[in-house]
C-alpha cells in the first residue's frame, strides 16, 4: 500500500468524524475539551468563530455530528456534542470584548443579502468586518428568519435569538426590514457589487383532497400556523388536533399544540416510524409529551359539516420492497376515522421564487430551483449567490451558516477580481502533546460512563406556557462527566518509521487490536489479515513503510480510541500524540490568491 500522507489536510480530518460530518467543520473535541475545563467561554468562541449561531444551534441543530461521533462505535449513545455546544453558550462570560468591531473605515464594495436569516447573518458577520455595506433586506420586522419565526420558543427562547442576532447587528449592517423584495431585475439595477439570496423555503405544502376548501377555517398550514404562534397571532387551538407529517415541523406543531390547549393530539403519517424525517429525539420528545405517532395511514378526506371540521379518513398501507425500493401500497382494511377540531398540515415546504423574473439569466432546474454550484454558491449570473434552504431546499441551520461561509469567500473574491472557483485550503497544525515520558497536556483516560440525559422542566409545568424552555441543558458537574465521555478523537497517533525497533509494545497495549506490522500487500487482501480485520471502507488505513524487516506498519482509524497506550508504551518514542487542528479558511486575506 502507497504509505499514508498525514500532512494532507484532509487525512486527519476525516478520522475526527464529527469535524468532518460537520457542514460547518466546528472543532469538537476542541471546544469540548475546554468545556471540561471550565474555560465556558473559551469553548464559545471556538463555536462562534465556525458555526456563528451556538446558543441557538446547541438548542436546535439537527446534530450530523452525534451519528458520526466514535463513541457511538463502542456503545449505544454518542457524546452529546450538540447539548454541549449550548453549556458553552449558557455559562460564558460576557464576550462581546472578544467580537471583532466594526470596519473603521469601509472598502467601497455594496453587499445586498436577501432574507435576514442564518445563512444571510453568517454572510453579513464574515463581510462587515472586512468593511463591506451589507444591506439586510427580510419582509419580518426582525432578524432571525426561521430561527425566529417556524422555531417554538419552548425550545428556543426569543432572549437567545436576540443575543445571537445582535451580535452581528453590533457589527454594523444596514437594516432594510418590513421589506420584501419584489423583484430581482429591479434589485439588479440598484449596482450591488454582490447579491446573496438567503429568503429559505417560505412555502408549507397543501393537500388539496375532498372537503379541504369547504373545511378551510380549521386547517392550517404548519409552518405558517407557527410563525403565527410565534408572533403572537394565534394563542390557542381545538381540543382534538390532528398533525400530518413525519418531519421536524410535525414535531414542533404538534407540540404547540398541547401548549395552547389541544388535549387529543395525534401525529398521521404515511410511512412507517423509522422512515420518518424527524430527527429520533425529536420523536422521542413528543412521544414523552403523551403525542401518539400513528403510521402507514394516508390522508382521504377532510370531513365537515355545515362548514366545520368534524375529523378526517385515512386509508391503511404497508409497506412493500421491490430490489430495495420502496412503495405503500393499500392494505384493504376499511379506512379509518378520526375526529378532529384542527389539523395542521406539515407534509413539507417549497421554495417559492415569484420575485425572480424569467429571462434575466437566472437558470432553473427542472424542479423550479435555481442552479447554484455547490461549492461556490454562486448562480448563473455570477454577481449573484444563494444559500441555505433558498439554495437546494428544505435543511437545518448547520448547512445554512457553512452555505454562507462559503458564499461569502465567493463575494469576497469576486470584488477583488478573483476566480471565486479558486478555494482556498484550510489552515492545519499537528502539536505534540507530550509533557513527559508517560504524561501528556490532555486527559486520557477512556471514561466508561454512558450518555447523561438533559434535565427536563416538569410535564405539568412545561405543557401549560408555551414560551417555558422545556430542555434545562446541563449543569456544570453534568457537562463535566458528559465532556469526559469525549475520545479526544482530534489528539492524532503519529508513527515515526526511523524510531521503530518493531519489538512490537504497541500490538501488545492496544486495546482495540488496531495496530498491526505485517507484510505489505494490496488494500483488500491486507485488510482482511490485519490483527483486528478492518472492514470498514469508509475509514482509511494509517499505513508507514520503511522498517528495517520491511514489513509495514498499518493502523486502523475505524476503531482507534486515541487512548495513548501505544505511545506511552512505546520505549524509542516512535509513536507521538499529536492535537490536530483544523481552521476552515473564511472569507478575508487569507482566501485570496498570495
Amino acid at each position: 500500500m502507497k504509505p499514508t500522507d498525514i500532512a494532507a489536510p484532509s487525512y486527519f480530518h476525516k478520522v475526527v468524524d464529527c469535524q468532518w460530518a460537520c457542514p460547518s467543520h466546528t472543532p469538537v473535541p476542541e471546544y469540548i475539551r475546554l468545556i471540561a475545563a471550565g474555560r465556558y467561554s473559551d469553548a464559545y468562541m471556538v463555536n462562534w468563530q465556525s458555526n456563528v449561531f451556538p446558543g441557538i444551534l446547541g438548542r436546535t441543530c439537527d446534530r450530523p455530528c452525534e451519528p458520526a461521533c466514535r463513541r457511538g462505535r463502542v456503545e449505544k449513545e454518542p457524546v452529546a456534542i450538540c447539548r454541549l455546544k449550548r453549556v458553552a453558550a449558557d455559562y460564558k462570560d460576557d464576550i462581546t470584548a472578544r467580537l471583532p468591531p466594526p470596519a473603521a473605515t469601509k472598502n467601497g464594495k455594496r453587499i445586498a443579502c436577501i432574507g435576514a436569516g442564518p445563512a444571510s447573518l453568517t454572510v453579513a458577520r464574515d463581510l462587515l468586518p472586512l468593511g463591506y455595506h451589507v444591506v439586510m433586506y427580510d419582509g419580518d420586522p426582525q432578524a432571525g428568519g426561521m430561527i425566529r419565526t417556524q422555531i417554538p420558543r419552548f425550545r428556543l427562547p426569543v432572549s437567545v435569538i436576540d443575543e445571537e442576532v445582535g451580535y452581528i447587528a453590533g457589527l454594523g449592517y444596514e437594516p432594510r426590514f418590513g421589506q420584501r423584495i419584489d423583484s430581482l431585475k429591479a434589485l439588479l439595477a440598484e449596482g450591488y457589487d454582490a447579491i446573496f439570496v438567503g429568503s429559505g423555503a417560505p412555502r408549507g405544502r397543501d393537500l388539496e383532497i375532498p372537503g379541504r376548501q369547504e373545511a378551510k377555517a380549521n386547517i392550517h398550514i404548519g409552518i405558517d400556523w407557527l410563525s403565527s404562534v410565534s408572533f403572537g397571532h394565534i394563542d390557542k387551538i381545538g381540543k382534538r388536533v390532528i398533525v400530518l407529517g413525519g418531519g421536524n415541523t410535525a414535531m414542533d406543531c404538534c407540540r404547540s399544540s398541547r401548549r395552547l390547549g389541544a388535549d387529543d393530539v395525534k401525529v398521521v403519517v404515511r410511512s412507517g416510524f423509522e422512515e420518518m424525517k424527524a430527527s429520533p429525539w425529536e420523536k422521542e420528545d413528543a412521544m414523552h409529551e403523551d403525542i401518539p405517532i400513528i403510521n402507514f395511514l394516508v390522508p382521504k378526506e377532510f370531513k365537515h359539516a355545515n362548514g366545520k371540521l368534524t375529523g378526517m379518513t385515512f386509508e391503511k398501507v404497508a409497506a412493500k420492497y421491490d430490489g430495495g425500493r420502496r412503495s405503500l401500497v393499500p392494505t384493504g382494511e376499511p379506512e379509518v376515522l378520526i375526529e378532529c377540531d384542527d389539523v395542521l398540515i406539515a407534509v413539507g415546504q417549497e421554495n417559492a421564487f415569484p420575485w425572480i423574473e424569467k429571462g434575466i439569466g437566472l437558470e432553473f432546474d427542472k424542479w423550479d430551483m435555481p442552479v447554484v454550484d455547490p461549492v461556490t454558491m454562486q448562480s448563473s449570473i455570477p454577481t449573484v449567490f444563494f444559500g441555505g434552504d433558498a439554495a437546494f431546499g428544505p435543511k437545518n441551520i448547520i448547512w445554512a451558516v457553512a452555505h454562507g461561509h462559503d458564499a461569502a469567500i465567493s463575494i469576497d473574491k469576486l470584488c477583488h477580481g478573483e476566480d471565486v472557483t479558486d478555494r482556498p485550503p484550510p489552515m492545519v497544525n499537528l502539536t505534540s502533546q507530550k509533557m513527559g515520558i508517560h504524561e501528556w497536556s490532555y486527559d486520557n483516560d477512556i471514561s466508561n460512563d454512558l450518555r447523561y440525559r438533559v434535565p427536563l422542566k416538569e410535564k405539568a409545568v412545561a405543557l401549560k406556557n408555551i414560551k417555558v424552555e422545556v430542555e434545562l441543558g446541563y449543569d456544570e458537574k453534568l457537562a463535566f462527566v458528559e465532556a469526559q465521555r469525549c475520545l479526544n478523537c482530534d489528539i492524532q497517533t503519529v508513527f515515526s518509521t526511523g524510531l521503530c525497533i518493531e519489538c512490537d509494545a504497541c500490538v501488545d497495549i492496544c486495546p482495540m487490536d488496531c495496530i498491526s506490522f505485517t507484510r505489505d500487500g494490496e488494500e483488500g487482501e491486507l485488510r482482511g489479515r490485519l490483527s483486528a480485520p478492518a472492514f470498514n471502507l469508509t475509514q482509511d488505513l494509517y499505513v508507514a513503510d520503511g522498517l528495517k524487516t520491511g514489513r509495514i506498519m498499518a493502523k486502523d482509524e475505524d476503531v482507534c480510541l486515541h487512548c495513548g497506550l501505544c505511545a506511552e508504551r512505546c520505549p524509542t518514542g516512535a509513536w507521538d500524540m499529536q492535537k490536530f487542528l483544523l481552521d476552515m479558511t473564511q472569507a478575508g486575506p487569507a482566501c485570496r490568491s498570495r
